[in-house]
This record gives structure tokens, sequence and C-alpha cells, in this order.
């Protein structure tokens, strides 16, 4: 561990490759997600935001979408509340073209090609690493608009067991429990934590076309997450990991309740196979299962994913100054249920290196190059390069360009009467530039980026036949400027983060639909003894709900209140408004959002 013990002193010097995939403990300064191994913030071009766990517990957030709302460069839209469905864009491009890893095993739906974040357990998680921008250089498919790496609770670093306690409850009969103890023995760590949370939930669509079911949508999720690791006297190490997550939603329609397990069970080995060389080997696998009942409780659907994850990396540090990864993925992709699709499963081979070097002192350059065989379109190659150099003055200019893909999905390729197995990939190219300044009263980035989509899978009417099937027709060109600024005045901590897109479909020159083209996020915090204060703001201009731009969804503009009070090092009081304002809005036409709303929670932690 003496990379996680030395990491905040990498951020002078360079990062030696020591260990790869490691859950950073709440080392804000360092990411693993954009280069594969443990590599600081400042060394990179590549945008990125952590979230680690003191942030999830200050920003009191109950669920994933809460927690990424207001992330710069994300934009996202839901349909109801708690456990309803959200989709993710970063930067404009489609909710599929985002890879999403649980502790490095790629996970979400093979049908839909998008990831379920209402039902992850956010009290499972240790950090959020969101990296934006093109990363099928290192990844593969999907990576397009950029990844999200999730990482679930590790074992501590002291022999006494650590216990933590969370409950809580409040409008729209929420409540929330959970538990966790971790630790080590010697030189192996353990942790164990269970969650339930759960909602009645409020009426999630209005009356449309027919539609009218003014009752409560509920949600519960019940969760479980291990974990188990060893490290041997020669710098071996094994560790296995397991998260589950399953229980219900219901929601307005025909079906209108969805049943669902989501799940990763993951196992790795690494150690030195001389000094400057670590082999890392990972095994792991992912469920997305749902079944869908109608009003009756009759049995409408079961649509079940299954993702097998290979993954082989070796680091090897040439000299002080340059990093080599040399690594290959392997996915089986599996389909199961009521519906009788034309194929059922799917492989997918990659082999890829990345080399991190630090040139002339101050200047820092990225090179990664990746080719894939997908059993269902062929070979894709993709690369991406990225240059960094931090100036005396505490200014760094950087710059980037990559490209990517995306796979089809088995709905897009094989789903009866509408797939297109002649379907080819989704095709990304992408370019960023900008400047950040690290400074003793404040932290500051701009950064413009410019990207073209080819080969967007679109829905195709045949007027002949009536008939609807899936065809590579689509071309977008997305333009944007994220910035951030993060200061303290008066002892105040303030952030404020802002996203100005232009996602535009090159055919039609229409806007992308459920794209917000500005958005204003800004955070306020501070402590007063034993009392912690917080508010934050969420502005959002208008969006199109539909492809051809003719139903509008106004902006919205809505604040939040957080307090806590530490009645001691152990027991602490939260609290949390929501909504202050009682804004009525929508990010998708006819879905209903929550009204002003409250939680309290009563949180233990020795």
């Amino acid at each position: 561990m003496k990379k996680i013990i030395f990491g905040p002193l990498l951020l002078t010097g360079f990062n030696t490759p020591l260990h790869a995939q490691e859950t950073p403990q709440n080392l804000p300064n360092l990411v693993v997600t954009a280069t594969r191994t443990e590599t600081a913030k400042n060394q990179l071009a590549a945008a990125s935001t952590v979230y680690t766990r003191k942030d999830i517990e200050r920003l009191q957030a109950k669920t994933i979408p809460e927690l990424l709302s207001g992330t710069p460069g994300i934009d996202m839209v839901q349909s109801g509340g708690y456990g309803k469905d959200t989709n993710v864009y970063i930067r404009g491009t489609n909710s599929d073209h985002v890879l999403v890893l649980i502790d490095g095993i790629k996970v979400g739906s093979v049908t839909s090609g998008t990831t379920p974040f209402q039902f992850i357990p956010i009290d499972q998680v240790e950090r959020v690493e969101i990296i934006r921008g093109p990363q099928s250089s290192l990844y593969g498919s999907e990576a397009i608009g950029g990844v999200i790496q999730i990482f679930t609770r590790k074992g501590g670093q002291e022999e006494k067991p650590s216990v933590t306690l969370d409950a809580g409850g409040g409008s729209y009969d929420t409540y929330r429990a959970s538990g966790t103890i971790s630790g080590k023995w010697k030189n192996s760590w353990y942790t164990l934590g269970s969650s339930q949370f759960g909602s009645q939930g409020f009426n999630t669509r209005q009356p449309v076309r027919g539609l009218d079911q003014p009752d409560k949508d509920g949600y519960l999720n019940t969760a479980l997450n291990a974990r188990l690791g060893h490290r041997f006297d020669n710098t071996a190490e094994v560790e296995a990991s397991f998260m589950r997550a399953e229980g219900k939603t219901e929601y307005d329609g025909t079906p209108n309740k969805t049943e669902f397990i989501n799940q990763v069970v993951g196992t790795s080995a690494s150690m030195n196979i001389v000094d400057n060389w670590r082999s890392i080997l990972r095994l792991g696998q992912s469920l997305d299962e749902n079944d869908s009942f109608a009003p009756n409780g009759a049995f409408v659907s079961q649509f079940n994913s299954t993702r097998w994850n290979v993954s082989w990396l070796n680091e090897v540090a040439l000299s002080d100054n340059h990093q080599l990864v040399i690594g290959s993925d392997y996915r089986l992709d599996q389909v199961d249920g009521s519906t009788a699709y034309t194929e059922n499963s799917r492989y997918d081979a990659g082999i890829f290196t990345e080399l991190h070097s630090r040139i002339l002192d101050d200047h820092f350059i990225n090179a990664s190059i990746r080719g894939d065989k997908n059993e269902a379109f062929g070979e894709q190659v993709t690369g991406n390069l990225g240059w960094r150099y931090n100036s005396s003055y505490g200014i760094s200019p950087f710059a980037s360009f990559g490209n990517a893909f995306k796979a089809p999905t088995f709905n897009q390729l094989y789903f009866p009467g509408f797939g297109n197995p002649s379907l080819k990939a989704e095709q990304s190219t992408s370019f960023e530039a900008g400047l950040a300044g690290d400074h003793d009263w404040m932290q500051w980035e701009i950064r413009g980026y410019h990207t073209n989509i080819d080969n967007l899978i679109v829905t195709v009417s045949n007027p002949a036949t009536s008939l609807f099937s899936a065809e590579n027709v689509g071309k977008a060109q997305i333009d944007g400027i994220e910035a951030e600024i993060g200061t303290q005045l008066m002892g105040w901590n303030n952030k404020l983060s802002m996203n100005l897109l232009s996602p535009k479909n090159r055919v039609t020159n229409a806007r992308l639909p459920r794209r917000a083209e500005k958005t204003l996020s800004y955070d306020l915090s501070r402590s007063f003894g034993q009392f912690d204060l917080g508010a934050n703001v969420l502005a959002q201009s208008d969006r199109f709900d539909d492809a051809l731009n003719r139903t509008k969804v106004a902006g919205y503009v809505t604040i939040d209140l957080r307090t806590a009070y530490h009645l001691n090092k152990n027991w602490m009081l939260s609290a949390k408004l929501n909504n202050l304002l009682d804004k009525q809005y929508q990010t998708i036409n006819t879905y209903n959002t929550a009204d002003r709303n409250f939680f309290l929670s009563i949180h233990y932690n020795n």
C-alpha cells in the first residue's frame, strides 16, 4: 500500500505503477479511470470529477442520480422520482455512449445499452470517478461521451473494526437504513455492508393519450456489499468483491411495475513479475435482470443481461518519467428472457497500450491505442493523445484528441421485427483544449470541445410496410464549453460550474433531444463549530423532448439546503430540504418531478 499512503506526495513527482485499479481511499487528486492506473489529476489532459465518500456524506446524496446532478459536463433526465428510469448524457452524447464500471467490471443492459443508475445503492459506494471525453482507446465500446467508474466500499487500514450506521426518513414516506463493518486483520482486509431504501413516491406521470393512473408510484431497493482481500509477503494480492441490489419500482403505463436484480461479482489477483513490472488479472460478471408486470399483476416480459468480463493489465515503469501499460480485455454479452432474439450472445476482445510520460519536467503526454474485434460487426481501432503543461505560474494549458466507437445493442441488432444485423458501430472523433489554474486562493478550469459522431443508429420507418428498423443514418455535431471555479471567501467554500452546449443533428440541424444547452450549478458550504451548513443551486435551460424539436420542456431553477450537527466524534444529525422554492418542473415531457421535500438522518461512525 505504499502508493496509497504516499499518494498525495505524487502530486509533486511522477506516479510509479505499483497497484493498478486499486480502490483509492478518499484521494480526490488521484484518478484511476483516466489511465487504468493511479495517476495525479494535474498530469492529465482528460477532464475528470471525483466524488469521495466524504463528498457523498457532505452533499447528503441519497441516490447516484442525485449525486451526479449538476456535475460538470453531465446532463440527466428522469421519468419520475426515486427508482425511475434515468438517462445520463455526458457532453451531449447519447445516454448509451457512457461506459459504466463497478470495481473495474463493465455493467449495464446489453439490450438497451444503458445503465440503471437509479438502482445502484449509494450506501455501498466509496468513490465515483467521472472521465469526460472519448476513452475507447482504453476501454473499447460505449466510451464516446466518457466513463463513470463506481468503487464499492473497501476495508480500512486499522485492525480495529470500523462500523457505520445510517437511518433516516422524509417526504413521500421515504426511508433509508444502512450499516457497514470493515477493517483488516494482519495482511487481510474485509467489508460487509447492507442497506434498504424505500419510498411510497408520488404520481409519476400526468394524464396523456388516454393514460391516467393517479396513484403513488413507489420504490424499494435492498442491497448487500462484501469484499475480502489478502496481501502476501511477496506483494502479491488477491481480492474478491460482491454487490447485489434487488427490489421493485412502480410507474404509470402498461406494464406499471418492474422487479429488478442488479449484481456484480469480481475477483482479482496481482503480483510484481519484476521490480518495475506488475501484472493484474481480473475476472467479473455483472447481471441486469428485469421482470415487468401489468396493473392487474399479470407477467408481461422479462429481460436478463449477463456480462462476463476478463482483463489482464501490465504496468511497466520504463524509467522514473515513463510508464507503460499493456493490457487486454475479453467480454461475453448474453441475453435471456421472454423475447426470442435471433442471437443471444456475442463476444468482444480488445488489446491496448498506453504511455504516460513526463518530459522536460513540466510537460505530460498520454498516448493510447487499442484494437477491438467484435463478433457482431468486426474490427475497430481507436486512439487518444493528450498533452498538459504545468507552468510555474500555476496555470496549465492542455489539449487532447481521440476517437471512439459504440457497438450496436442487442435490441438494435436482433430484436424481432426491428433489429438490423448489418449495423455498423457508431463512430466519433473529438478534440478539446483548455486552461486550468491552481492558486492559493482559487482553483479554476475552462475547456472547449468539439465532437463529430457518424453512423448514429436511428429508428427508421418504412412507409410501404409500416414497420420500423434500426439504421446507421444519423450524424451529430456537439460543441461545448465547460468552466469550473472553486474558492474560499470569508470561510465559505464556493464552487461554481457552467456548461454551454450545442448538440446538433447534422442531417436536420435540429437540437438533439433531451439536452439542455445551458447549465449552471453553484454549491456553498461552511462549518461553524459543530454545525455544517450548505446550499446548492441548479439552473438549466429548456430542452426538446423529441428529435423534430416540436415538444419543448421548460427550463428551471432549484435550490437545496442542507445542515448537519456533530453531537460528538461518533454521532451526527443531518437534514436536507430539496426544491426550496417548490418549483414545478419536468426533465421529460409529462413526467413529474418531486415537489418541495425533506429528509432527516442520524449517522454513527466509530
